[in-house]
């Protein structure tokens, strides 16, 4: 679970709180709601409720943010898995990317434009005269809060919303995706240490400027803008590579025709590079036909393996097992993760085998990749 609870959906999308979320509404609610009370003295404890109020639409503010880049996705056909609240705010999780760096523009910009635009509606009402007192306290609170929400986010430096339009705009007019997410990604590591730095400072009473909570988000910001240029690393590293090129120079493969004395003649000779206990099985014209496990070996006796046939115990090969050759090798890996398994077999779109693919192959051809870059 994470650490997450869902309360619901919307046009589709699931929504999560983190546990985490709990701690910054109660916070929320205590300073809220004590300044309303020292702002309306006859309030009383009731003071707290509307604190709590507060609170509940700040996130709601929180939430509308993120469905404006939900919304800007969906209309590049892009999967919305979830809108998760927790500690820091609130995340979108993407099925996928956008394809141009105007679509990654639109859906990075569309978050701060609905706070903004939530900032001047709320304004107009609070200023309008048709609200007063307590309420009209606390929606000129929370257009204020809308204001911050959408200066803050846009900060140039991943994973805020500005480090996701630097990372278009580079993208834009260096071609090049990966470029992007690193400058990205640097900025966003100089403004976390940068908060680091002030946060300790203002601990120490050595500064005015920064708070603990200082330190926090640097912290937070940190974390995830080193993340994303490890990713980018990789994602570039592996970038125009096909599952062919992962397919194992010796692959654990059979034919159907073959006894099984045969089979296990094979699998001794392969032992010596990997132990593997699955072999493909291929048809007479090179197609996948099956798999065999090496534990069959174990129920014949030795003495039939000449009179028996790896035909005999052919296993299915399920679909989501087996990827086509020229099939991005980015998304072998994101195969590879969600069926949870260490390996795939590679065939021709004519269903002619190619070989298998291993998790620790892509691992190795990365680390060639990465070694081969210009620093």
């Amino acid at each position: 679970m994470n650490g997450n609870l869902r309360f619901g959906s919307l046009f589709g999308i699931p929504f999560f709180i983190n546990i985490s979320w709990f701690f910054v509404l109660g916070l929320t609610a205590l300073n809220f709601g004590g300044g309303l009370a020292a702002q309306f003295p006859w309030l009383g404890s009731s003071a707290l409720v509307l604190g709590l109020a507060a609170g509940i639409l700040l996130f709601v503010s929180v939430l509308l943010h993120e469905l404006g880049h939900s919304f800007a996705a969906q209309q590049q056909g892009i999967r919305v898995n979830s809108i998760t609240l927790f500690l820091f705010g609130g995340l979108a999780s993407l099925d996928d990317e956008a394809k141009t760096p105007a679509g990654a523009f639109w859906i990075a910009i569309a978050g701060p434009l609905v706070s903004l635009a939530l900032f001047f509606l709320l304004t107009l009402v609070a200023n309008s005269g048709l609200v007063a007192g307590p309420a009209g306290a606390i929606i000129g609170l929370l257009a204020y809060i809308n204001l911050i929400l959408a200066s803050f986010n846009m900060i140039p430096g991943l994973p805020l919303d500005g480090g996701n339009v630097l990372k278009a705009v580079v993208w834009k007019f260096s071609g090049n995706r990966y470029r992007g997410i690193r400058w990205a990604s640097r900025t966003g590591q100089f403004i976390g240490w940068s908060a680091i730095v002030l946060g300790v400072l203002a601990i120490l009473g050595l500064s005015n400027v920064g708070s603990f909570w200082t330190l926090i988000i640097g912290w937070f910001i940190l974390q995830n803008a080193g993340q994303s240029a490890q990713s980018a690393t990789v994602q570039e590293a592996l970038s125009g590579l096909t599952a062919a090129d992962a397919v194992l120079e010796n692959s654990p493969v059979v034919s159907l025709g073959s006894t099984l004395r045969d089979f296990a003649d094979m699998a001794i000779v392969l032992a010596d590079n990997s132990p593997w206990r699955r072999f493909l099985v291929t048809s007479p014209d090179d197609q996948l036909a099956g798999t065999i496990d090496l534990d069959v070996l174990k129920t014949v006796p030795s003495g039939q393996w000449s009179t028996r046939w790896v035909s005999d115990f052919l296993e299915p090969v399920a679909q989501a097992t087996r990827v086509q050759a020229d099939q991005p090798l980015l998304d072998v890996i994101r195969q590879l993760e969600s069926e949870g398994t260490q390996t795939l077999a590679v065939t021709q779109k004519n269903g002619t085998l190619v070989g298998l693919l291993e998790k620790a192959e892509i691992v190795n051809l990365l680390q060639k990749r990465t070694q081969e870059q210009p620093a």
